[in-house]
């Protein structure tokens, strides 16, 4: 894991050892889908929908676990805990912690990206 803790950068390797060329579009296309997937979250909660909250984050965490972004997943894991639990009381503050944590995993990921 990297000193920052924000990123694997062992799996981010070997991702690019497979994905070769394609490599800076799989890296844009996660940024893509976490974009959405954090609006996803941001509606869910508004709407108090514990269970959209769940399977959202769910799904961000195994994206995020495929890249190698291991904050971000645990971050997540939190959230869709929290979903799966019907206790959206405070997830806003995991949510606001997701939306940092993936602004500085995205500025990490665009120099991979090329």
């Amino acid at each position: 894991m990297s000193p920052d803790n924000h990123l694997n950068r062992e799996v981010l390797g070997t991702l690019q050892e497979v994905m070769e060329d394609q490599f800076p579009v799989l890296i844009n296309t996660f940024l893509t889908d976490s974009e959405e997937r954090v609006r996803h979250l941001q509606k869910a909660l508004a709407a108090r929908d514990s269970d959209t909250v769940r399977r959202q984050a769910h799904s961000f965490k195994g994206s995020c676990n495929n890249i190698g972004a291991e904050r971000l997943a645990s971050l997540c894991q939190g959230m869709e805990d929290a979903g799966r639990a019907g206790e959206l009381d405070g997830v806003e503050q995991q949510l606001v912690e997701i939306q940092q944590e993936f602004s500085k995993l995205k500025i990490t990921l665009k120099s991979f990206a090329g």
